[in-house]
């Protein structure tokens, strides 16, 4: 296909590898799940049906990706370690991390009835995550150690607390009691005051959960007498373990240190140098537009197992325009969304803080709450269509220093949007007249434009220019500047909405004058 004049853009796309021989870890944190389990009301300090749903959406992730190993999680968070010789994705961490964030979202939407069967879920959950490298093995156990002694400190904390605001005592009171006690104080607190010996809480909750693949002798169909077939396959199992960071638990299971390495000997509490590492975080340049664009992974099978209609299925385009709506009513700081086909570009203003300009954490929760929005919403638009499995979305943020050059990739956009609708039109018209998938390809092999536009109209009686805006020019998301008509969503219509509410539209973004009629979406700055 054609390049256009706007292709330069892709030059501000960064390279964010992981280099070899660095192990790749990425955690996710569900974000702000304080306010989720409160709307949602979980049991406190642990709900047992919210940590297994964690687990089983971390089981869904190893099964999804075969790269990764090992995982380890408690509360809202999981860290997943990919084997050392990965190359997934080239090894390009916001693809990675944010993958990992939207898939795992995702599951936790799909297997919510599950676990809650009599709890409605309210709203789309989202996660953080970013990549935590180890440049060994034992930078890993590190690393392990750290985050199991967090999960051994906040539920220890957890539990205290709980049971005083349970007691009678307020929140602040409660913090006041805790305030600088020592491990000792609070096993002390738990058995005096409530009767509880910490050692005896359930494993689940002290120690947390730890899944690995290894290999599982299953019956996989039964002979012509009936004797079962058996076959050893690799499998996610669950354990819950005082020290995952010990050598007796790592060396023993030959599917981590083959994998991932050796431990070489034990460790006590991690180096405050190794913790500070694996809290860094890139940022990204200051005043400078920042675009955040994701893409459905491997939708092409997506839309082939749910049927979708070719060259373009409605109903899947407003349900993508549907979740870009509830990520603009999320973030303030995004002030442009526009999407076609399987991928959405978001604009935050350039002023913006967003996460401290943490890439990381701008990318994932985009990405999840995109995902999971995708997932809560699809029943609404194929409420005859069942989902057979949660799709995911790869997100990379991407900043372009002037006014002009993000202008010039909102055009790049558009253009390919044109480009490859035109092309699709065609293709699968000559698919459904009866040529074959190469036939077709051959025969458009060349062509330009024009002579695109006569394929459909002589032989198929379709005239390019009158198929549907948001076909041919895909959709643009944005926050009225004052109260206009709106029909379904779509700005110029009969129902009246107010200044600030999110609409969509179906525009020539690539001519100036919709930025000039509407300077308050991009700031000139």
């Amino acid at each position: 296909m054609a390049n256009s004049k706007y292709e330069y853009v892709k030059s501000f796309e960064l390279e964010d590898e992981v280099m070899f021989p660095n192990l790749i870890v990425v955690r996710i944190d569900g974000r702000d799940f304080s306010r989720f389990s409160q709307v949602h009301e979980f049991e406190k300090p642990n709900d047992e049906a919210a940590l297994n749903l964690m687990d089983s959406c971390s089981a869904a992730v190893l099964e999804e990706y075969p790269d990764i190993i090992f995982a380890y999680g408690f509360s809202d968070e999981y860290s997943f370690v990919f084997k050392k010789t990965s190359r997934f994705y080239q090894r390009r961490s916001s693809k990675i991390l944010s993958l990992v964030a939207s898939f795992f979202a995702a599951a936790y939407v799909t297997k919510w009835k599950e676990f809650f069967p009599q709890r409605k879920l309210e709203y789309a959950p989202s996660f953080t995550s970013k990549v935590v490298t180890c440049a060994t093995p034992e930078v890993l156990q590190v690393y392990l150690a750290w985050r199991q002694q967090n999960c051994h400190a906040k539920n220890q904390y957890e539990t205290c607390f709980w049971m005083l605001v349970k007691s009678g005592k307020t929140i602040s009171e409660t913090q006041e009691v805790l305030k600088d006690t020592q491990k000792q104080q609070k096993n002390e607190l738990l058995f005096q005051k409530f009767g509880i010996n910490y050692k005896t809480l359930p494993e689940l909750f002290r120690q947390g959960s730890c899944l690995f693949k290894t290999k599982v002798e299953e019956t996989v169909k039964h002979d012509e007498n009936g004797n079962p077939v058996k076959r050893l396959r690799r499998k996610a199992v669950l354990v819950h373990s005082e020290n995952i960071a010990a050598r007796s638990f790592w060396n023993e299971h030959p599917s981590l240190y083959n994998d991932l390495g050796y431990f070489t000997k034990d460790i006590g509490r991690s180096e405050p140098d190794f913790v500070r590492s694996f809290q860094f975080e890139n940022k990204l340049l200051p005043l400078t537009w920042v675009v955040v664009r994701i893409d459905g992974c491997h939708f092409h099978r997506f839309s082939d197992v749910h049927e979708f209609e070719k060259p373009n299925d409605e109903k899947a385009l407003k349900l993508m325009n549907s979740c870009a709506v509830a990520v603009l009513e999320e973030f303030e700081d995004i002030q442009f969304a526009y999407g076609v086909s399987d991928e959405y570009s978001f604009v935050l203003k350039k002023e913006s803080e967003l996460y401290k300009r943490q890439s990381s954490k701008i990318v994932s929760p985009i990405a999840s709450l995109f995902t999971s929005t995708y997932v809560t919403k699809w029943g609404e638009f194929f409420p005859q269509k069942v989902l057979k499995y949660p799709p995911s979305f790869d997100g990379r943020a991407v900043c372009y220093p002037t006014y002009k050059i993000l202008l010039d990739y909102l055009a790049w956009r558009q253009v390919d949007c044109h480009i490859n609708n035109q092309y699709n039109t065609c293709f699968w018209m000559l698919v459904k007249s009866g040529k074959t998938k190469t036939q077709s390809q051959d025969y458009l092999k060349g062509t330009q434009a024009r002579e695109k536009n006569e394929l459909l109209s002589n032989q198929f009686g379709i005239e390019y220019n009158s198929l549907p805006l948001i076909f041919r020019m895909g959709s643009s998301v944005f926050r009225l500047k004052e109260s206009a008509a709106v029909e379904n969503g779509v700005v110029s219509g009969k129902k009246l909405r107010l200044e600030g509410e999110v609409v969509v539209d179906h525009c020539n973004i690539i001519e100036r004058c919709f930025w000039e009629e509407h300077p308050h979406i991009l700031s000139y700055s």
